[in-house]
């Protein structure tokens, strides 16, 4: 039980209280529909269709209300710092791109019952004029007039489904909108944000058809309500449909369109949307300077830039914008410099062809000092906040990366070795634990002259024990290497990295890591950090649940990085 309180309790609590709503909203949408009189003889048509197509309709319009809300970065940082003191409520903001997709999923049903639904409306609308009930051909042929006297949208009896779909307006925006949730969707697999980040970005920016199609999409009104009930009840009245008009109790029904609702849901969202579109084209003309490249092993690039007033937490990320690539084209990347240092830094890997057009417009590959005005223009959009700005609430700190994963450590281990460097320990972690499995030995060069800092440090003020790191190293050796790696194993240092902590060989053992950790700090909250793969994720999420414990007070609060 005590894992799921840690870990699990608050994020399911608040994906249970939006599951209840769009039940509740469902399910209200769908009863008030069966049993409104205004509906009745739309009801007669089509039956339980109708209440159905509205009820999907209402949830679509609550999850777009709530879709863009968690893209909206300044407004959750906003919401973040305002609460500062509620650890476990800024926990589940940390999860706003994983609330974004499930509500992503949630439109993604809803459109599908809705579509359904008003397909079978149309095969109904269409056979009412041939319907053996002889009320149901009396309420479909009702004369079109200036006051919407009719109820079937479908004046062709002769006419197919698909046809008079497509000559409504709520038909061709339907299709347009359901096109565009296709196409986004289907794009925003892992593997197409990894290798073709532009065509995610792209793709999704459809979006904002797919709202104005969501605005415009009941603007023709074609669902009718009857407006005079109060002079002809319809439960009393439609099997008398052969004297309407003729006695006084039931005059011919009166209709008129329903009006549009979606845009009063989304206009909030959107306008909050736009202000953060403002921000960031206001940011993009703030003057960014780029100071220093540097080259790293691996296909990893170093950049040091300047902004005037720029500050940012540990572990916060930026996106980075370069007009000259792409007018559009904004990507997120994690600061690897600390607050304190005088620049502003990131290291970017090689992959997709946004970083390498960067790379070579930086001279990345020249080797040689550029001047300033050889360098690109940059913009900065951020900082934001992450997960791992937390990492200080702890009493234990345990940061496990894989491969280019540990950038925003950097910058976490980069704070302490500033703060320890003035003397000054504000924290009330006892000791930090980094984890980080690499593919090659050239992977740790760029991180290994702070790492030999923080160990000289630590050593210097006699806390040696408070960082420890572990190094496992994948691939990337050869016989030779395995024969010094061998001979040196005694000494001192590490053969391939010349740090105090030996590398370890091979992938980690998490049950036995997290069993260690467990051991070595019973009744303490230990936050568990990690960037990489969604594979590993689920791994070492299950090994913070498997070894939080009630009996010893142990609680391993699991965090990962999401952009």
């Amino acid at each position: 039980m005590g894992e799921l309180v840690v870990n699990e309790l608050p994020k399911w609590i608040v994906v249970s209280l939006w599951l209840i709503i769009n039940m509740a909203i469902f399910l209200g949408t769908f009863f008030s529909y069966q049993s409104s009189a205004e509906y009745f003889y739309l009801r007669l048509i089509v039956g339980n269709a109708l209440c159905v197509a509205r009820a999907s309709a209402a949830c679509l319009n609550f999850n777009c209300l709530l879709v863009l809300l968690p893209v909206c970065r300044n407004f959750v940082s906003f919401i973040k710092g305002a609460c500062v003191r509620c650890h476990r409520v800024r926990r589940q903001l940390d999860r706003q791109i994983t609330y974004h997709k499930y509500t992503a999923y949630m439109i993604c049903l809803q459109t599908a019952i809705h579509i359904s639904a008003h397909c079978f409306d149309f095969e109904r609308m269409i056979t009412a004029y041939d319907n053996p009930d002889k009320s149901i051909q009396a309420v479909s042929n009702l004369p079109t007039s200036p006051n919407g006297t009719w109820v079937n949208p479908v004046r062709n009896p002769s006419t197919d489904a698909t046809k008079e779909a497509v000559s409504t307006v709520s038909g061709v925006s339907g299709i347009i909108i359901t096109l565009c949730l296709i196409l986004i969707v289907s794009s925003s697999t892992e593997t197409i944000r990894r290798w073709y980040f532009e065509l995610f970005w792209y793709m999704h920016h459809l979006f904002i058809i797919f709202f104005i199609g969501l605005v415009i999409h009941g603007i023709q009104q074609i669902i009718h309500k009857q407006t005079n009930i109060s002079s002809h009840n319809p439960e009393n009245c439609y099997k008398k449909f052969d004297q309407w008009d003729s006695i006084k109790e039931c005059p011919i029904p009166q209709f008129s369109g329903s009006p549009p609702q979606s845009w009063i849901w989304i206009l909030i969202p959107v306008i909050i949307f736009i202000i953060e579109r403002i921000v960031r084209f206001v940011r993009s003309f703030q003057r960014v300077v780029i100071t220093k490249v540097v080259k790293h092993p691996s296909n990893v690039y170093e950049l040091h830039m300047k902004k005037k007033g720029f500050y940012a937490e540990p572990g916060q990320y930026v996106f980075l914008h370069c007009p000259s690539i792409s007018q559009l084209e904004w990507h997120p990347f994690t600061l690897t410099s600390a607050p304190g240092e005088d620049h502003i830094s990131v290291h970017i890997r090689r992959v997709g062809d946004w970083t390498e057009e960067l790379a070579k417009k930086c001279h990345v590959d020249e080797g040689e000092f550029q001047e300033a005005w050889k360098l690109p223009k940059i913009a900065i959009d951020g900082p934001y906040g992450t997960a791992t700005e937390d990492f200080f609430r702890f009493d234990i700190a345990v940061l496990i990366a894989s491969g280019i994963g540990v950038t925003p450590f950097a910058s976490v281990l980069r704070y302490i070795w500033h703060k320890y460097s003035q003397k000054r320990n504000e924290f009330q972690l006892k000791n930090v634990h980094l984890y980080w499995v690499c593919p090659s030995t050239s992977s740790f060069e760029w991180l290994q002259d702070l790492l030999n800092s923080l160990e000289m440090q630590m050593a210097q003020i006699g806390k040696a024990d408070f960082l420890t790191h572990n190094i496992y190293l994948t691939s990337g050796w050869d016989s030779d290497q395995a024969k010094n790696i061998f001979l040196h194993d005694n000494s001192e240092r590490d053969a391939v990295t010349g740090l105090q902590q030996k590398t370890h060989y091979g992938r980690p053992q998490w049950n036995k890591v997290f069993g260690d950790l467990a051991n070595a700090h019973k009744g303490m909250k230990i936050g568990v950090f990690f960037c990489g793969s969604k594979e590993l994720s689920t791994k070492l999420h299950r090994h913070c649940n498997e070894n939080s414990s009630e009996s010893t007070g142990t609680r391993f609060y699991y965090n990962k990085e999401n952009f």
